[in-house]
């Protein structure tokens, strides 16, 4: 049977453009027709080739490729739109159970996929998500100013927020307590084509163990002693929306199993339902535990990790943000004393400088409480650095260095001994120390460590 030919409806000149990659001609004619219904002009490429070729020729406004090719795969399309056409979103259809697929379209940006035999209710679902996806050139200009700072982390994590603000992908927030991990998913949320829906944030380690089923997925009326109304859950309250997961790490084993399910399947099934329910929700995750330690450990699924572990942003410490502590602190002041309705007192600079050098184990959750004690305490207009009440920090018994000096020599050992435990393997020792090897690299060079045994 000859191969069809690719070809472009033309039919609907001046529509929204979409391009249809797939080497099944009956699949195209069927995306062909579905996205013709909804008012969208397409044209369809039978090949990777093909695709480039439609891709330098025309604007889209979507991708839509198949995994398999005769010259390629889905994969290196992708790889090609994010690097030539980083402003268009593509989706993968993939094969019905195949999440590593899935998964590694996503890693490699993706903005969503479709599993097959594809569902024209989920195929029209992902191209109004498409084409709702705000301009980048103009998205980064419209950010709330609560992510402050602008030092290289800081501006990192900003730049990674646009990027995956533009996709579907779950997203994986590591990081210290109180080092913002909540405030960066409201800004994903904020930024995707789910601002207009809710955002659902969930403390995983707050619900009791024999309660999470009803609370996640919702109950029927009469399906437990008080079960007197029927009542839906967190992924039917965040449908269309955002649900994040605080806390991940805190899930139960049997809690985890059907979280899992719920994510690949997007259906839940209500207590006491026989029938399950779609739910069309992204998932963002987070916790201050290192959930590759905990998955080692026994104690965290594995498929569950590499499923919400899709795309990680690491928020960093306000110690690693020193330079930030200033203008951190500033605002935290004004927008404490605009609500007690008193002046903004002015930090001198000793304050600052002693806020600089201060080793904020609670991160900007103490600072915030620190400048809320000085707002309090201070008087004359002014806070001085015995209006702060910094604790001590704690130093060696005997010791005369510098508090610097001894952070340092502590933070030294511990990355020798991950080292040692990894045979001077930086990616491993990375991963045991939860941090990036970005960030391990950075460390090491700053703590003249070498990369080899001595």
């Amino acid at each position: 049977m000859p191969k069809s030919e690719p070809r472009s409806n033309a039919d609907l000149t001046g529509s929204p453009r979409v391009l249809v990659v797939d080497d099944e001609a009956d699949i195209r004619e069927l995306l062909d027709m579905t996205l013709a219904r909804m008012g969208l002009a397409c044209d369809c490429a039978a090949s990777v080739a093909e695709a480039q070729n439609f891709l330098r020729a025309n604007e889209y406004r979507l991708c839509l490729t198949d995994m398999r090719m005769p010259d390629g795969d889905g994969l290196e399309l992708v790889r090609h739109i994010e690097a030539e056409h980083p402003t268009l979103p593509v989706a993968v259809i993939t094969a019905h159970g195949s999440t590593e697929n899935a998964v590694a379209a996503l890693k490699a940006g993706a903005f969503d996929y479709l599993s097959k035999p594809v569902s024209l209710a989920q195929l029209r679902t992902l191209v109004k998500s498409a084409l709702a996806l705000p301009d980048s050139k103009t998205a980064s200009g419209a950010r709330s100013q609560e992510l402050l700072g602008s030092s290289a982390p800081m501006a990192q994590v900003r730049a990674l927020i646009t990027k995956v603000a533009r996709s579907e992908a779950p997203v994986y927030l590591s990081g210290e307590s109180g080092s913002g991990k909540e405030l960066a998913a409201r800004l994903i949320h904020r930024e995707s084509v789910r601002r207009d829906k809710l955002f659902v944030a969930v403390n995983c380690g707050a619900i009791p163990e024999n309660l999470m089923e009803s609370e996640f997925f919702g109950y029927r009326k009469g399906a437990f002693t008080g079960a007197e109304t029927e009542r839906e859950g967190f992924f039917q309250a965040a449908d269309g929306g955002t649900l994040f997961l605080d806390e991940v790490a805190d899930l139960p084993l049997a809690m985890q199993v059907k979280l899992l399910r719920a994510i690949q399947e997007k259906h839940v099934r209500r207590v006491g339902a026989t029938a399950e329910e779609p739910v069309n929700v992204r998932i963002i995750c987070a916790t201050h535990q290192n959930l590759r330690q905990l998955v080692d450990a026994g104690k965290f699924r594995q498929d569950l990790f590499f499923r919400i572990h899709v795309i990680e942003i690491r928020m960093p410490t306000l110690r690693e943000c020193s330079e930030d502590v200033p203008e951190l602190a500033r605002r935290i002041l004004e927008r404490l004393a605009t609500a007690s309705n008193v002046p903004v007192p002015v930090v001198t600079p000793q304050a600052q400088a002693a806020l600089q050098n201060y080793d904020f184990t609670g991160n900007v959750r103490e600072l915030e409480n620190i400048m809320e004690r000085a707002l309090a305490l201070h008087a004359g207009g002014s806070i001085d650095v015995e209006d702060l009440q910094l604790q001590p920090q704690k130093v060696g018994v005997g010791e005369t260095a510098d508090l610097q000096e001894f952070l340092d020599d502590q933070e030294r050992q511990v990355i020798l001994d991950a080292l040692k435990k990894t045979r001077f393997n930086r990616t491993a020792a990375a991963r045991i120390l939860g941090v990036t090897f970005r960030s391990l690299r950075y460390r090491m060079e700053r703590l003249g460590l070498n990369d080899s045994p001595k």
